[in-house]
């Protein structure tokens, strides 16, 4: 991060299964405070894909901050 610049806010990219290990990214979710982790990635879904998950459908929602360091290696 450069000197002087904010830090992006929390937030989640959020991913929606479409087969066996294939995964399509759908958007970015900010991160509510206040919630516990389980429950911001349940919102951060429901915030995504604009209403909550339907039966048999799967999401998973990353911390924007963990893709970063995911992608350093």
């Amino acid at each position: 991060m450069v000197a002087g610049t904010t830090p992006p806010a929390p937030g989640f990219y959020v991913f929606r299964r479409i087969g066996d290990d294939r995964w399509q990214l759908i958007g970015e979710a900010a991160r509510r405070p206040g919630l516990t982790a389980r429950k911001a990635r349940a919102q951060a879904i429901a915030d995504a894909i604009g209403r909550e998950p339907g039966p048999g459908e799967v999401y998973a929602a990353v911390l924007r901050s963990e893709w970063r360091i995911a992608l350093e290696y």
